[in-house]
């Protein structure tokens, strides 16, 4: 139940960010929960091998090189959607990676987390 919640906060993190910014774009929220599936996978399988391959530049950055790391899994998310899912250039990417994080932080403090209480 907790992976289809976070599924949910997620696809609407996406159309939030698609509604605002017109160089990322969802064709609509059935595209936006299949590209919330497929982030997911991709940070299941791909992120940690990332994350441990650039430890050291994410020690130096004092952790901000892990939003290049969400940004590059949403870049492999859009590329896996095709048509459907579409991010215009990497720092695109790297400013939604950053809107998406704190969207989800605050969306599962202030919502998800009293509901479950």
């Amino acid at each position: 139940m907790g992976w289809l919640i976070h599924l949910l906060v997620n696809s609407i993190t996406l159309l939030i960010v698609a509604h605002f910014f017109a160089s990322f774009h969802l064709s609509g929220f059935g595209a936006a929960f299949f590209a919330s599936i497929i982030l997911s996978i991709l940070n299941f399988i791909v992120r940690p091998i990332l994350v441990f391959l650039t430890l050291p530049v994410t020690i130096l950055t004092l952790g901000l090189f892990l939003f290049v790391i969400n940004a590059i899994t949403l870049k492999l998310t859009a590329g896996f959607m095709g048509s459907s899912f579409d991010i215009n250039g990497f720092g695109m990417a790297v400013l939604a990676a950053i809107i998406i994080t704190i969207l989800n932080t605050l969306i599962q403090k202030m919502i998800v987390e009293p509901l479950r209480k």
